[in-house]
């Protein structure tokens, strides 16, 4: 039985094409992988089945009735469910409000809360997404946000789930939970579009693979034959370089003083339930230090505390042996960059022209202005350069930056802080949602940094990320940061079982061989 039929959609911006007469279907009771390069039309063509864009040319049918264009409440109605890329959540309402928001009436003002609460907790232990029902979505980390959109849609009684990168948040015991409890609902009659960059869960969950670039639909087939090779090789139209598994550790003559030290840190954030209790750490030259852990254990607090955003309580952060008052400004006049986890709402001003948020944290820099003045010739010029060096696919640095896709805003950022040859870099989910060709370029260039000498300091859940690029891995639970210890001593199940809180993991797998 076809659940949902996408016919002939196209759409045009302006003059980029996003979705280029393409046409598919699903089924009940089957996952649909959706991939294609950032900016391929993957969301753009999600957004037009959800209500929020309207096709210029073809139609989409759910249960053999076709949809209104650009109505996203008979969406809802029909049983679609989505979990946005981006979040579409109030940041000044709880959690639980966020999920009831527009399925109750306003006749009823006073709906019944105790009930909502118990069935989103039903919901939240069956899938293991665990989340503070009273928090402030404002409070919550980027992957709590994004449980909150999960739990929303299946609350709504999705009977078609659109899921993007849906896993980024999870330990890999809590993915195979997950996808255990996915096929039992694909059993049940659930359909699934399952977004992901990552081609191995993929090819786990997957039964057939359809794959855009260019708006075009190029590749359509069952998962049985396909290969990781094959299908980043129809997303990005070349081969891609596969970084090594784990990289060889920092020689030790390479290594003198820190270049980072925080020494006994405990700090609070805005939230009082978020704190870093007594972290160690340092960060060497020409070295990657990864922090792993499930999202909202600390560790945004702890880039804040890093760059100079968040309070520190007691203990000390130190930049080659030096405490430098922990302020964003004195960082960043001490060479420190900083990719944040969110590229939209801290990384870049949406509203802001690509060429204005490529000077933006060194708008008062005397290269791009003067008495206060901006000197927009020379940061043009400057902006031209980061977007030919760092491959920023655009229509012109004239554009607000909104209207680029994750990945080129998230390598414009990278090129911005990259150029400035940095001693410290900060980088908080560099790769989060991108394609396998961003993760290998962003990749990359993390890499060419610490040859030259800079330290690097890596802030991420993806676990394959972690293993590629780190000397060394700490892990970051309820606040508390284990030892770093080299790549090599970790295993995939030793880390994840120490981000969900068993500290001891390493040395009981070790008993246990």
């Amino acid at each position: 039985m076809t659940v949902l039929s996408i016919n002939n959609i196209s759409k045009r911006f302006d003059d980029l094409i996003a979705n280029d007469d393409v046409s598919l279907t699903l089924a009940k009771g089957e996952v649909l992988a959706l991939l294609g390069e950032n900016g391929a039309g993957k969301s753009t063509l999600m957004n037009i089945l959800f209500g929020h864009y309207v096709a210029d040319s073809g139609s989409i049918s759910v249960f053999g009735e076709t949809l209104p264009p650009g109505d996203t409440r008979a969406a809802i109605a029909r049983g679609v469910g989505m979990v946005h890329q981006h979040f579409t959540l109030a940041d000044n309402l709880s959690v639980i409000d966020n999920v009831m928001l527009g399925t109750e009436s306003i006749l009823r003002p006073f709906a019944s809360r105790a009930a909502a609460a118990e069935r989103l907790q039903a919901l939240a232990e069956r899938f293991g997404l665990q989340i503070d029902q009273n928090a402030l979505v404002r409070f919550l980390s980027v992957g709590e946000k994004q449980r909150v959109e999960i739990l929303k849609a299946l609350y709504r009684g999705a009977k078609i789930l659109i899921l993007d990168e849906p896993t980024s948040v999870l330990t890999p015991q809590e993915v195979a939970q997950l996808f255990a409890t996915l096929k039992q609902l694909v059993a049940e009659g659930l359909s699934i579009v399952f977004i992901s960059h990552k081609l191995d869960e993929v090819l786990a969950i997957a039964h057939r693979i359809a794959v855009l670039r260019a708006g075009k639909l190029v590749f359509e087939g069952g998962t049985k034959d396909a290969t990781k090779a094959a299908l980043a090789r129809a997303m990005i139209g070349r081969d891609v370089e596969a970084l090594p598994s784990v990289v060889t550790s920092v020689q030790p003559e390479r290594i003198d003083q820190p270049v980072l030290a925080l020494e006994s840190v405990s700090a609070h954030a805005d939230d009082a339930r978020l704190k870093l209790d007594g972290v160690s750490l340092d960060v060497r030259v020409g070295e990657i230090v990864a922090i792993a852990g499930v999202s909202g254990n600390g560790q945004s607090l702890l880039a804040d505390v890093v760059f100079g955003v968040a309070h520190v309580e007691q203990g000390r952060v130190l930049l080659r042996g030096k405490a430098l008052p922990l302020r964003a400004r004195a960082m960043i006049v001490h060479g420190v960059a900083r990719i944040p986890e969110d590229r939209q709402h801290v990384g870049s001003v949406s509203d802001l022209s690509v060429w204005e948020n490529a000077i933006l944290p060194r708008v008062n820099d005397a290269r791009f202005s003067e008495w206060g003045v901006i000197n927009s010739r020379a940061s043009r010029a400057h902006a031209s350069a980061l977007v030919k060096s760092f491959d920023v696919r655009l229509a012109s640095i004239e554009q607000p930056i909104r209207a680029l896709s994750g990945g080129n805003i998230q390598k414009l950022i990278l090129g911005r802080e990259l150029s400035e040859a940095p001693t410290l870099i900060i980088a908080a989910q560099p790769t989060w949602g991108l394609d396998v060709g961003a993760v290998s370029f962003i990749h990359s260039q993390l890499r060419n940094a610490t040859a030259r000498g800079t330290a690097v300091l890596l802030i991420s859940e993806d676990l394959d990320e972690v293993f590629a690029l780190a000397d060394r891995i700490a892990v970051m639970s309820k606040g508390r940061l284990s030892q770093a210890r080299a790549a090599s001593e970790w295993t995939m199940e030793s880390i994840g079982l120490a981000m969900a809180g068993e500290v001891d993991a390493r040395s009981r797998e070790h008993r246990a061989a």
